[in-house]
């Protein structure tokens, strides 16, 4: 015999051997063992088997179906599907029993029946494994817990200050738009509160327990825009995630999408958002498949997206389809009387989070911030009232608090011209740009020490033609 032939004849010695003494040992080893063949009858079963199960003997369970010996056995699951169970925890009266099922197979690999051992007839063998299956459980059941709160609304309807006639109607509309599911426009000036609007309106409409998710359009970069929204598969670009990447319409399923600054979203981007709002179906990047989602959309927006339309800067079939209910938040220097009361919520707010007294407002106080335009809104209120309690000692703050922070007024005229002034000066330094670098905006931006989505704002206030 050669010696390539005495190897294999060798080898196929010790496979039979082996698989004899390892059915031999678990026989040994194991609690109980049975096997049946294709039709799930029972056609062995070992001493200690049929002595658990209450049998007289092995041949009272010979020949019969296995879940007359067995109820609720899942060998002729195996049988039928091939497929082996290796761990599962099988119940007989009071008992529970750690089984293992297996297939059997001929030499054509054709299934010809099955064959199950009983590990442990007491499961606290398993506590460690148990113990630590549970620790693990409970270690991705915290981490859902605080994922989950990180996505819920922090803001609710009652949480918007406010009772001036603009507050009351922009809430009423709000309510009504929390009770339909179709997408909305929020439209304001920059901190008039858009996001807690819409984190508002998601708290009271039917999709309050699913996800809130937000995203600020002038925050990401327009390379990774697609993949932040859409998701990736695994490899889909140099430096993809190994597991994928999954997008925020993925994350916000069941729930809310807020899109801040949606002008700022490119034209490529808009076309494929406008496809997603209309079929309800996502493709991430890379992949060849579509996953269906069920997302509200909710936009806001600080530019005028009708004359952005008229520019050829925002596609029009997506402005109607996301200001299906549009809302029109009022800015500060409009709703005058709510400022006490923003104040006094701010101010408990500031002394919460340090620690110190919450400071009041003098009548003094509260006329000199009357006077003042806050073009920056709410969020220009807070900021002032920041630097007056970090400056100020005092417990009652007074309008001198205020007259370092505050910027003085300039009369209306003087406010147009200089405003006038400095478009004309704005305007010409990006044509001067937009000339050096062919029109390139991209380019230009940079040579301005500005970020594109900036500078795109810019040429459209301005009236810049590109």
């Amino acid at each position: 015999m050669k010696l390539e032939e005495r190897f294999l004849h060798g080898a196929d010695e010790i496979r039979r051997l082996a698989m004899r003494t390892l059915f031999e040992r678990l026989d040994s080893l194991c609690e109980g063992a049975i096997a049946v063949d294709q039709q799930a009858r029972v056609v062995w079963m070992n001493e200690k088997y049929a002595k658990k199960l209450g049998l007289p003997s092995v041949d009272a369970a010979l020949g019969r179906e296995v879940e007359e010996v067995i109820p609720r056995s899942l060998m002729r699951q195996v049988v039928q599907t091939g497929e082996p169970i290796l761990l599962d925890i099988m119940e007989f009266g009071e008992e529970q029993f750690v089984v293992t099922r297996m297939p059997l197979n001929d030499e054509q690999g054709r299934v010809i029946g099955a064959i199950g051992f009983v590990l442990y007839d007491r499961l606290q063998y398993l506590k460690p494994l148990v113990t630590k299956f549970e620790r693990l459980q409970s270690e991705l059941s915290e981490a859902r817990k605080r994922l989950a709160a990180q996505r819920r609304p922090k803001y609710t309807l009652a949480s918007i200050v406010g009772s001036s006639p603009p507050m009351l109607e922009l809430k009423r509309h709000a309510r009504r738009a929390a009770e339909q599911d179709a997408t909305v426009l929020l439209l304001g000036e920059t901190g008039t509160g858009k996001e807690l609007l819409a984190q508002a309106i998601h708290a009271a409409s039917a999709r309050a327990r699913g996800p809130f998710i937000a995203v600020n359009m002038a925050a990401v970069p327009e390379t990774l825009l697609e993949a932040e929204f859409f998701g990736a598969a695994p490899g889909a670009y140099t430096g993809a995630e190994r597991k994928g990447r999954e997008g925020k319409f993925a994350a916000a399923d069941g729930g809310t999408l807020f899109l801040d600054e949606v002008s700022d979203m490119p034209l490529h981007l808009q076309a494929k958002l406008l496809r997603v709002l209309q079929e309800q179906e996502i493709e991430p990047l890379g992949a060849n498949r579509v996953v269906k989602v069920d997302v509200r959309v909710i936009a806001a927006s600080g530019s005028d997206l009708r004359k952005l339309c008229e520019q050829g800067r925002f596609r029009s079939d997506l402005y109607y389809r996301l200001s299906v209910l549009p809302l029109a938040l009022p800015p500060l220097r409009e709703r005058l009387s709510d400022l006490e009361a923003l104040c006094e919520m701010i101010l408990e707010g500031i002394a919460e989070r340090t620690g110190n007294p919450a400071r009041t407002l003098a009548p003094s106080a509260l006329e000199k911030l009357a006077t003042y335009s806050w073009p920056g809104n709410v969020r220009e209120l807070r900021n002032v009232l920041e630097q007056a309690c970090a400056l100020s000692d005092n417990r009652r703050l007074a309008a001198d608090d205020f007259a370092a922070i505050l910027p003085p007024e300039v009369p209306a005229h003087a406010a147009t011209n200089l405003t006038q002034a400095l478009e004309d000066l704005e305007r010409e330094k990006i044509r001067q740009a937009l000339a050096t670098t062919a029109g390139k905006v991209e380019a230009a931006a940079r040579l301005l020490g500005v970020s594109r989505a900036t500078l795109y704002k810019k040429i459209g206030i301005l009236g810049i033609r590109v």
